[in-house]
């Protein structure tokens, strides 16, 4: 589906309606924590947990958003479901005019009712330092699809996010449009890609993201052989100066993944930071939190 592009012309200094500012809840803190509703992010099984909740992490994370001229301290996200919601694919599961409900799903939304977005960023190619210390200090969780071609120069910097909790995924080994390729072809450029992140990053993980959200029947097939479970795509998609919608109505909904990149000033009039500025004042501002992908399927 081609996505209806529209502009947040907000800005990215837009006031959060609705929310304390930055200085007001620092103000109201004096430099004492809260002890309400600071849910630690719960990492996935066998990883690092970001933070360890601390008496004053309300106090830190109202520093981090100054440090990171935020518009407001971003919300902390609620427990995960201990039932998982049931994930079901965009085409109901019909692939090339048939119905085979036992391969990976692709969808765009996790059917939820709690105020949560879903942070996701593809390729590999900007390896922003900043990027990692901004995060981290605003425990934002998030999930990477990485391309092997463009990750291989420096695994190092994505083994660090894995550190602080956050999930790597299979997003091929060079980045092809999928169903112009041979159903090995493509078997290749993702069973390779898992073999590829069980030898640099501990193990093959369990989901997929086709390149430019595109695949056929035999994507999913080959993915199916290779190990994977869920093939998410996204509902929108935020630029350092503008957001994407595939719905016409410009705003999130409870669910939504949104895809941004790793790049950098070489491909964006701003940097990473710049990008996650924009991307969490407007998440803030419509009352979301953003959770970890992972623990809702």
């Amino acid at each position: 589906m081609r996505a209806v592009v529209q502009n947040d012309k907000n800005g990215l200094r837009a006031g959060a309606v609705g929310l304390l500012s930055v200085a007001s809840v620092a103000a109201l803190l004096s430099g004492c924590a809260g002890p309400d509703g600071d849910s630690a992010v719960r990492p996935a099984a066998g990883q690092q947990p970001h933070h360890a909740a601390a008496p004053d992490s309300h106090a830190a994370l109202v520093a981090a958003a100054r440090k990171w001229d935020l518009d407001a301290v971003p919300l902390r996200p609620p427990a995960p479901p201990t039932y998982k919601p049931r994930i079901t694919a965009r085409n109901g599961f019909e692939v090339d005019g048939q119905v085979e409900d036992d391969l990976p799903p692709v969808f765009t939304t996790v059917p939820t009712k709690q105020k949560v977005v879903f942070l996701t960023i593809d390729d590999g190619a900007e390896k922003d330092p900043r990027f990692l210390q901004m995060m981290s200090d605003l425990r934002i969780p998030y999930t990477a699809f990485l391309s092997n071609y463009l990750v291989k120069d420096d695994y190092g910097y994505f083994r660090k996010m894995q550190a602080e909790g956050h999930t790597l995924n299979n997003h091929t080994l060079t980045h092809p449009y999928l169903p112009g390729l041979t159903y090995e072809e493509q078997k290749h450029e993702i069973c390779d890609m898992q073999t590829i992140m069980k030898r640099e990053f501990g193990k093959a993980p369990t989901v997929f993201r086709p390149p430019y959200g595109n695949y056929n029947g035999d994507t999913l097939r080959a993915a199916k052989t290779c190990g994977i479970k869920y093939a998410p795509i996204w509902d929108e998609e935020v630029y350092v100066d503008h957001w994407e919608y595939r719905e016409d109505d410009r705003s999130l909904h409870p669910g939504d993944i949104v895809l941004t990149h790793f790049r950098g000033l070489n491909e964006w009039n701003g940097t990473m930071v710049d990008d996650m500025r924009r991307f969490l004042n407007k998440v803030t501002r419509e009352g979301y939190a953003v959770a970890r992908l992972e623990d809702y399927l």
